[in-house]
């Protein structure tokens, strides 16, 4: 590698250099130690030592080159190389290229500045195409250089970053380097002799998190496969674990987590995967989530300044947050203030001519928001109003697309301005009215208590409207959360969802696509409407407006639209509970809207086939019970309890544990909160209850106390009717449970653990989505295991390490691969024995790891023709239970079994005859030809097998699950069992001929080859005289004379006569006699008789030496050194 020249002191140098070529201008030098016998004794560790524990890989790689002038004590390095060769073809080129030239220069300082200059352009022609691309790329170089030179990981491993720490083993801190690259987290150290180097893959780890202790101040702990490892003394420890977080939650989606990773198009390229890209995302996923903008989103710049306050009169300090479409600002106590201004709602933005370094930003509604001492003003200003097409003074017409106005004293229906044309289009299918104001009008004649308290919430709201504005750009305060947490009026609470939810910058970017997506599903029939058709009548059914076909009906269109958006999703169950509640409130369109904001961006992953997002939100909710409420983690001794009981609290929103009456003041600091309410309110929960539940002697008298509980949460100022609330249903007498207030519960939740950060929420957030998804893969793996241990001899802890084995292959052909197919085949809601499949190219790899038959000279066409046994229904994939059940038959099986298993192996449909498109390589096949070769299939008529994929995919008819299909495949699988050798195919010439061929393979190197050989010309020449004396039976004109020797062409004792043989009985050859063929029973009757094949057969194999063999070899076949 070529090196930016840097002064060397060749005395001291000396010591640790010794010199291999020289000349007037550069001298070759190899490190002290390296490439001698017994490493150069205590030099040589000492130099090892220090080459590991010192920053610059320039001083470390074991060759370098100097550049020298004669008569000059100044050195300077210009290359270093990991090996001989590597330099060699530096000092080549440098003599080749550069000698000649050097001549005509008259002084030493023009020479020395040539070389310089020279040895800089190579540089920077090799950066063009290099992955260097960070802060220093230099010194990025020299540490991949090393990351290579250590590890050896094939060149398409893209090293993200690395760090100089400690690595503890045992009690001993081992000072070495930390390499993070896309796939693996590794660690070389190099101590007075001892070599540490650890390699991790990042879909292997199942726990990360920062720890600390007595003896590690603070460490990072890493847990792969039950192994723990901790690495310390960071100069930027928090840095360190959030690039190692995103690494590790990167290979999670795009090897475990298919449906996320198909939303993520920034995931699809690991290669462009850098240090810098992977801190600019965490940052634009913060962004989005704390000020609920679209996901399409991304923060392009920060800028710290002040903005002014009108309603307080002063300015508040904080960082002003600017993506492609909207400009955010929050000041540093994150509940003073903050804002959300949408381009598409900016006049003007002007620039002011006092030394404040001001910009005033005009939007529509009459509003305009001032932001002092802002950096880069000038340029700001310039971009800002490229972006949104606004002139520096003047105003345009007010647009007529969707969107809530932000008049600051507009009047309190100002939303009734929006989506006027969408509404107009599809008013004749789309309620435009919240069915809340359908079904219970509010009558001013019969004002009570309760309706006056609510208009007195109405008229907070307008005071707060009137000083905040109102709006999507309103300013949001600490007074805005204090009245969500009273509860909002029943009239706002659809404006206010869609504000704080962020729905209605979806709603106003999309006039009219919800009239079109329900145009586009109606009478549309699949799983998910089968499903939502069934739940309908399920969804609040005490409600009035869920008892009519009016709210039935909006109920199912938007339920059915939002399917059809996101077939992923599609439904799930407890959307029905939470779209009914928003279709209260809200308009239909705006319901629809609340649910996309809901199912993609508030509750990631929530209502897939999995609810990944709510195990994890559970995951850390027990994080917070264990932190916040010590004394009931210490009472209860299983932890699974609250993940238990908390699913529908997180599912529903709380909707269908409390009345609907309180669920819905949840839903309001949900949507203004985010889970951070749902969280707070269930430690509230849990702390109201403490004394019950540490006097609770089970799980299911815990369960009973909560469940009374919630039926005794009312809300005393809820105006709706008696009739609807359910909370009223239980009168006083009745009930000698303390009645407790959704608000003062609220409050309390506020009051205590309103201290939780957005931030902490999304580190854990990322830190338990590694443990529950690796929980997940533990669960397929059980399952599969219990499965496939019913059919096999091989043991648990063998199918263990296979199953190991088989999926790390699966994804070793991941890692370096763009858009890798294989990632294509993985579906988690698929059945646990279809989750994971492999193709022919990794059966192939695994075959020549673990086969006992792995040493035949047609290893190739063994291994495809037994994928191609494996793969019934031609799919070119095989899963686990039918690549164990083949290595069990190889390893355990009778001698019957493993005859049987090369019979089929030499008969279709596995057997197709393989040709190398290469004399060179033998009977080696290349990727392309095995892949070739294992589409070739026997035809069979189309509907025979359209008939067949329907059978053996019971799950992908119609969008049922037929019970009937699994039990017909399962009757069909014990019919294989119990196959009669009978039923057999009989063998044919060209396929006797290879068959036996394939046992001279096998039996090569054996102590016993000779008698084995000889054994095996016995019972050719026995089978072709008994198919002799039977052709002459039934024909006496054909006979098999002269083919009575051995049948292999490449080895054995009768190698002359073999050959003429095989061209005499060749199919191919001009003249062709009748075809004979034998029958299974022919083969094996024949084959017992001969001792030495059946103890060959019957000879017990370990299977444990080649597992233990194929788990160190397979990255380390991958490797290049």
């Amino acid at each position: 590698m070529w090196l930016k020249p840097e002064e060397v002191l060749l005395k001291n140098a000396l010591k640790l250099w010794l010199m291999e070529r020289s000349n007037d201008y550069f001298v070759l030098q190899r490190r002290r130690g390296y490439g001698e016998e017994g490493g150069g004794g205590l030099t040589g560790l000492l130099v090892g030592t220090l080459d590991s524990v010192l920053d610059s890989t320039a001083k470390v790689a074991p060759f370098r080159i100097l550049h020298q002038t004669p008569d000059s004590q100044v050195y300077w390095s210009i290359a270093c190389g990991a090996n001989r060769e590597e330099i060699t073809k530096h000092w080549d080129w440098l003599e080749e290229n550069i000698m000649k030239t050097l001549s005509v220069f008259d002084s030493n300082e023009d020479i020395t500045n040539f070389v310089q200059g020279k040895i800089r352009g190579l540089i920077a022609e090799e950066g063009k195409h290099s992955f260097a691309k960070e802060d220093d790329p230099e010194k990025f170089r020299e540490a991949l250089l090393k990351f290579e030179k250590c590890f050896g990981l094939p060149e398409q491993e893209k090293l993200v970053t690395y760090y100089s720490c400690s690595y503890w083993k045992g009690r001993v801190p081992c000072q070495g380097w930390l390499y993070l690259s896309t796939n693996f987290l590794s660690f070389y150290s190099f101590l007075l002799g001892s070599e540490i180097k650890l390699v991790i893959s990042w879909d292997a780890v199942s726990k990360l998190e920062k720890t600390s202790n007595v003896i590690l101040t603070e460490s990072i702990h890493v847990c792969s496969q039950g192994e723990n490892h901790y690495f310390s003394m960071f100069l930027h420890i928090n840095q360190t674990y959030l690039l190692m977080e995103q690494l590790a939650n990167y290979a999670i989606k795009r090897l475990f987590d298919k449906e996320t990773f198909d939303n993520d198009p920034i995931l699809d390229d690991p290669l462009q995967i850098t240090k810098r890209g992977l801190e600019n995302r965490a940052h634009s996923e913060q962004f989005i989530a704390f000020y609920r903008l679209p996901k399409e989103e991304t923060l392009e710049e920060v800028h710290e300044c002040f903005l002014w306050v009108p309603f307080s009169h002063f300015n508040t300090y904080g960082k002003m947050c600017i993506s492609e479409n909207y400009i955010c600002f929050a000041s540093q106590d994150g509940n003073l203030c903050s804002v959300i201004i949408p381009l598409r709602e900016v006049l003007a933005i002007d620039k002011t001519n006092d030394s404040s370094k001001s910009v005033v930003i005009s939007i529509k509604g009459k509003t305009a928001f001032r932001f002092t001492e802002v950096n880069d003003l000038e340029q700001l200003v310039t971009k800002l109003r490229l972006r949104c097409g606004a002139a520096s003074t003047r105003y345009h017409d007010i647009s007529t697309e969707v969107a809530i106005s932000s008049d600051s004293s507009g009047p309190s229906d100002n939303l009734e301005e929006q989506s006027m044309t969408c509404q107009k289009e599809c008013s004749k299918t789309v309620n435009t009215e919240a069915l809340m104001r359908v079904f219970h009008p509010q009558n001013l004649e019969t004002l009570n208590s309760k309706m006056l308290k609510e208009k007195m919430k109405e008229q907070s709201w307008n005071i707060l409207f009137a000083e905040c504005g109102r709006g999507v750009s309103m300013f949001r305060t600490k007074k805005t959360r204090d009245l969500v947490v009273r509860g909002i009026p029943e009239t706002l609470r659809g404006e206010l969802w869609m504000l704080f939810s962020g729905a209605v910058n979806d709603m106003a970017t999309n006039p009219g696509y919800y009239a079109e997506v329900v145009e586009q599903s109606l009478g549309t029939s699949n799983l998910a409407t089968e499903e939502i058709e069934r739940d309908l009548r399920r969804s609040l059914p005490e409600h009035p407006a869920f008892q009519s076909d009016t709210g039935i009906s909006a109920l199912r269109r938007v339920l059915t639209a939002y399917a059809y958006r996101n077939p992923k999703i599609g439904y799930c169950q407890a959307m029905n509970i939470l779209t009914s509640v928003l279709l209260l409130y809200a308009k239909e369109e705006e319901a629809f809207w609340l649910l996309v904001a809901v199912c993609e961006r508030m509750l990631p992953d929530y209502f897939n086939r999995r609810i990944i997002g709510a195990l994890v939100d559970q995951a850390v909710f027990e994080e917070l019970i264990r932190d916040h409420l010590p004394q009931l983690t210490e009472h209860m001794a299983d932890m699974t309890f609250f993940s238990s009981v908390s699913l529908s609290w997180f599912l529903t929103l709380f909707i269908s544990v409390l009345p609907i009456e309180s669920a819905v003041n949840v839903v309001d600091c949900f949507f203004y909160d985010g889970i951070k309410a749902i969280l707070q309110l269930g430690l509230a929960i849990l702390d109201h209850n403490l004394d019950k539940l540490l006097t609770c002697k089970d799980d299911a008298e815990a369960v009973t106390a909560l469940n009374r509980f919630f039926d005794n949460v009312t809300n005393k100022d809820s105006p709706l009717p008696s009739s609807v609330q359910q909370g009223s249903n239980m009168s006083d007498e009745k009930s000698s449970h303390i009645r407790v207030d959704i608000t003062d519960l609220i409050r309390e939740s506020n009051e205590k653990y309103g201290n939780i950060r957005y931030e902490d929420i999304y580190s854990m957030r990322c830190r338990n989505r590694l443990y529950v998804i690796q929980t997940l893969e533990e669960t397929t793996k059980q399952n599969v295991l219990r499965v496939v241990s019913q059919d096999v001899k091989l043991s648990l802890h063998e199918l263990d390490e296979l199953y190991v084995i088989f999926k790390k292959e699966l994804f070793l052909s991941c890692y370096w691969c763009l858009n890798c197919p294989v990632l294509k085949y993985h579906d988690p809601s698929l059945p646990y024995l279809e989750q994971y499949q492999i193709d022919c190219q990794q059966f192939r790899v695994l075959y020549h790891f673990l086969s006992p038959w792995a040493h035949s000279a047609n290893r190739d066409s063994l291994a495809l023709w037994t994928f191609r046994l494996l793969d019934e229904n031609s799919d070119c994939l095989i899963n686990f239970k039918e690549f164990s059940s083949v290595i069990d038959i190889m390893y355990n099986g009778s001698f019957t079994e493993k005859l049987k298993l090369l019979f089929k192996l030499h008969i279709p449909p596995a057997y197709t005859d393989v040709k190398s498109q290469d004399p060179s390589k033998g009977d080696e096949l290349s990727k392309e030809e095995l892949l070739h070769f294992s589409q070739l299939h026997v035809s069979r008529p189309a509907n025979e097998k359209e008939a067949e994929s329907v059978k053996n995919s019971p799950e992908k008819g119609k969008g049922k699950v037929d019970i009937q299909t699994y039990l017909n495949q399962w009757q069909e699988e014990l019919f294989k069992k119990e196959e009669n050798i009978k039923n057999l195919p009989r063998m044919n010439q060209s396929q006797f001929i290879q068959f036996s061929k394939t046992l001279y393979n096998l039996f090569h190197g054996d102590p016993e080859e000779e008698s084995l050989y000889q054994a095996i010309a016995v019972v050719t020449s026995l089978l072709l005289k008994m198919e002799e004396v039977g052709r002459k039976l039934h024909s006496p004109m054909s006979s098999a004379k002269g083919f009575s020797g051995t049948v292999c062409a490449s080895r054995g004792p009768s190698e002359g006569t073999t050959e003429n043989h095989l061209r005499e009985k060749d199919p191919s050859s001009p003249k062709q006699e009748p075809q004979w063929s034998f029958a299974f029973e022919q083969i094996l009757a024949s084959l017992l008789n001969e001792p030495a094949l059946v103890k060959f057969f019957e000879k017990p194999v370990d299977v444990k030496p080649r597992l233990e063999n194929a788990k160190t070899s397979q990255l380390r076949s991958r490797t290049k050194i």
